[in-house]
């Protein structure tokens, strides 16, 4: 990868690779050695952008869930936000009740092993499936027998368009959480849907805010604001406090670029935005993208031969292992679980980051499924019952931060079937040895004195320099505005209201007489004694 390739050409190169042509949903994730996830920003550098060194590893995500999947042109398309939807059920992201889990895991099960058939599944076959990452038998009773009654006949891509059907109706469909706290201190995740601002807290959606009602958001350190203009013209400002700056900054771009590609009727009236409102203070973003209404009257004017899809059977998961609960194996029969390996082919679908879009953190099983007494509960009264926790935490899913293979290429672009295997181990061994970046070198020759500084103190002062900065900066532009507006009072023949008002006040005509024009022949004298003396050279 050339050093100044920009990440357009990092993402165009895959989406070639994958046939793909509606590749605007889509994006890069890749995770720091500070396991902070970020997306790949397509007008910059990728080398740049990464404070790790190569080979680089990075994941192809949903980044823009479809407002209608169903919609989408292509089976391609289709498929692909299908296999991240599956991935976000098992993390506990998409919290459904018993019934609609049921329906899902029926879904994926016909997509991915076809008709049920007495011979090739035995009684009890679909336990030998994982879709959540704890269920209890009568659900798995539930899951087969909708299979073999109700989804026979369905081709893969009919189950899967009707898996993702059924996946919008849901209240966290499109959710890519963020943990933060409120002003009370209690636990929350905000998220950005395709509808609007969400935040969950326990189990259920305490704040669902339209694009249109948000009118700004920006951030302070660990605090981030968002203002909503309600009917009535009632305004409110939701406060809430990131786990780290560089969680809430990234919080902040997302909800820029989401807002941007959800709201906005074309890619002409994006704007850049500032995290402040001084010029020379905070940070300053653009979405760099078409918006939704754009994409969707492109993917009207496709007209192609539908590519072919390599779907994926009885393969190692296409979601990924947690570490609360070992290696997750989803449609892994049980009996090959001991001996699991993820196949470089499926690179596309096990390449592994976390729930949600900050650093790792470690928590209980019971954070994040229901317990056996919540089990118990849910089968007896499906209607309320919700296949998520009381805290509601995908953090629990979390992995750790998806390591390099061999190569960039084999990482990124999926293989064949035979590709070579990468075991789970192997990854978290070569994961604990990534250093840190060229961007911590680059920070240490801004602040030479910072030399022993790690690199979040190399940051904030790499950011007090720039503030320095732009704050000379703008003085510098100002007084540079005062000097041209002094002469065009002193020196110019323009006689408008204004600058004869300003040219009569007591005060101008004696700092005309008294201070410019002794300053004005000084200055003339001077001038007229080098020419001189250049001549006389």
């Amino acid at each position: 990868l050339q050093r100044d390739a920009k990440g357009q050409y990092l993402f165009d190169l895959l989406c070639h690779h994958l046939n793909l042509l509606e590749k605007d949903y889509f994006g890069i994730r890749f995770v720091d050695p500070d396991k902070q996830r970020h997306w790949l920003e397509f007008t910059k550098s990728v080398v740049k952008q990464m404070r790790a060194q190569p080979p680089f590893t990075m994941c192809f995500r949903v980044k823009f869930y479809p407002t209608d999947p169903a919609a989408l042109k292509e089976e391609i398309t289709r498929y692909l936000v299908f296999l991240q939807i599956k991935r976000d059920l098992y993390h506990g992201r998409l919290l459904c009740k018993t019934s609609d889990a049921a329906l899902l895991a029926a879904y994926i099960l016909q997509a991915e092993i076809g008709d049920y058939d007495p011979g090739k599944h035995p009684e009890g076959y679909s336990s030998k499936f994982q879709f959540f990452p704890k269920h209890s038998e009568k659900l798995e009773r539930k899951i087969a027998e909708i299979h073999k009654s109700e989804l026979s006949g369905q081709t893969p891509a009919t189950s899967e368009l009707n898996f993702l059907r059924k996946a919008q109706t849901l209240e966290t469909y499109g959710v890519d959480p963020h943990p933060c706290k409120d002003v009370s201190g209690n636990a929350a995740f905000l998220a950005f849907t395709p509808f609007g601002f969400v935040v969950l807290q326990g189990n259920k959606r305490v704040h669902f805010i339209k694009w249109n009602e948000v009118t700004k958001m920006k951030f302070e350190g660990k605090t981030f604001y968002l203002y909503v203009s309600q009917k009535e013209e009632k305004k409110i400002v939701l406060t809430y406090f990131a786990p780290t700056p560089e969680a809430c900054k990234h919080l902040w771009k997302c909800g820029i670029e989401n807002q941007a590609f959800y709201k906005l009727e074309k890619s002409s009236q994006v704007r850049t935005v500032s995290s402040s409102n001084l010029f020379f203070k905070g940070s300053r973003f653009r979405y760099s993208g078409r918006v939704a209404k754009e994409v969707m009257e492109s993917s009207a004017k496709i007209k192609r031969e539908p590519p072919e899809i390599h779907r994926a059977g009885l393969v190692p998961s296409r979601s990924c292992p947690s570490i609360t609960h070992g290696p997750r194996l989803s449609s892994v029969p049980r009996t090959r679980r001991r001996a699991v390996h993820i196949s470089i082919m499926e690179g596309l679908e096990s390449l592994r980051d976390s729930a949600h879009s900050t650093p790792v953190r470690s928590a209980s099983h019971g954070d994040a499924f229901a317990g056996p007494g919540r089990s118990s509960r849910a089968e007896s009264s499906e209607r309320v019952a919700v296949i998520a926790d009381e805290s509601y935490s995908p953090a629990d899913s979390v992995l750790p931060t998806p390591v390099a293979e061999h190569s960039l290429e084999l990482m990124l672009l999926s293989r064949q079937a035979n590709g070579a295997p990468c075991s789970i181990e192997e990854e978290k061994e070569s994961e604990a040895g990534t250093p840190a970046a060229e961007a911590e070198g680059e920070l240490r020759a801004l602040c030479p004195g910072a030399g022993g500084l790690g690199p979040a103190q190399a940051q904030q002062v790499n950011k007090f320099v720039l503030s320095v900065l732009r704050l000379l900066l703008v003085t510098v532009g100002l007084l540079f505005v005062l000097l041209l507006l002094l002469i065009v009072l002193t020196e110019s023949d323009l006689d408008t209201a204004f600058f004869r008002d300003i040219r009569q006040t007591p005060e101008f005509e004696q700092f005309h007489y008294q201070y410019f024009c002794p300053l004005r022949r000084w200055f003339a004298c001077k001038l007229r004694a080098v020419v001189n003396l250049l001549i006389d050279t």
